[in-house]
């Protein structure tokens, strides 16, 4: 989440009104993350999050989101249900070429100091999201996929070596040989695809939600686990993975879904892709900030150490599996 937009109290009225959702009382900005703009909307009736979409969102791609959200809803996953306006419909455009969507709040917060228990309750969330998006009836491709990856790496080019001594090298070598590997056949859905400690919700050590589905997407189910193993299962600052961790996050997808044999054997190789993913992604943000957003991007170095560690992983026992 960050800030690109900013509202005029008149703007913010105008648009309100759109809904009957009460009268504004208060706006907060929301300034982490790195993509859309995002407030807390207090009204006279409730509490709400108003989300702009901004810069990697396609305005055609908006509509799967939000029926992403309803469906999980509706099927027992506790995350933001959009608000539907006047009109019956929850997608609004609040400037001109620009579109925003109401959603509920959801209690609880985001927790910085990640124990055992939080990964066991995030593996359970995660597949029973998996589950209950299995009859969702709409697809959409995974653009930072392997050939989004591809792509990245042309834009960055010789750049990347400004984050460290030739690491563009790395990266084409990274690339070429993890694309060598990719499994093509393993059980497939749609996955949240960004399921950092940030965008899931915990009341003390329960998971009360998940949030920011905006890179939702059809891939595999298990390198939404690998995601996940980049995300929850290093320690802060040191980036040192931690094996206990992982085997709860695992212990606790496959108590709800259980892993084929294909799926295990392909996770090193899964990790490997999701660490060159988001490294990707934080080099070319840091390489072109915007001066106008209120956001810092993330420190890729961070994903270099993840990269480098999942490139020396022989076999998917070394992330927790006990068979």
């Amino acid at each position: 989440m960050a800030v690109y937009t900013r509202l005029k109290n008149d703007q913010l009225n105008f648009f309100i009104q759109k809904y009957n959702i009460g009268d504004v009382v208060s706006l907060t900005e929301i300034k982490g993350g790195i993509d859309n703009t995002n407030y807390f909307l207090k009204t006279t009736k409730d509490i709400f999050l108003l989300t702009i979409y901004e810069k990697r969102i396609q305005v055609d791609e908006l509509p799967f989101f939000i029926e992403l959200m309803e469906h999980l809803k509706k099927n027992g996953l506790n995350c933001p249900m959009p608000v539907k306006a006047k009109d019956g419909k929850a997608l609004q455009e609040i400037f001109p070429g620009k579109w925003a969507c109401i959603t509920t709040f959801l209690s609880g917060q985001s927790v910085k100091n990640l124990k055992i228990e939080h990964c066991f309750e995030l593996g359970k969330a995660m597949a029973l999201m998996h589950r209950s998006s299995a009859n969702f009836n709409k697809v959409r491709k995974n653009d930072l996929s392997i050939s989004g990856w591809e792509k990245l790496i042309a834009k960055i080019g010789q750049n990347a070596n400004r984050i460290a001594p030739r690491l563009y090298d790395e990266l084409c070598y990274e690339f070429e040989d993890i694309k060598s590997q990719w499994p093509s056949n393993l059980p497939t859905g749609i996955i949240h695809a960004d399921l950092f400690p940030d965008n899931v919700f915990f009341t003390e050590n329960l998971l009360s939600g998940i949030i920011d589905f905006y890179f939702a997407c059809s891939d595999f189910y298990a390198y939404e686990l690998a995601i996940c193993i980049n995300a929850w299962c290093f320690e802060n600052y040191i980036w040192e993975f931690n094996a206990t961790k992982a085997a709860y996050l695992i212990a606790g997808y496959t108590k709800i879904r259980k892993l084929s044999i294909e799926e295990k054997q392909s996770l090193p190789i899964l990790c490997r892709g999701a660490a060159l993913r988001f490294l990707l992604t934080r080099i070319y943000d840091w390489i072109n900030q915007d001066p106008l957003a209120f956001v810092t991007p993330k420190d890729p170095n961070e994903y270099i150490k993840k990269l480098r560690f999942h490139h020396k992983v022989k076999s998917y026992f070394e992330y927790g599996f006990f068979d």
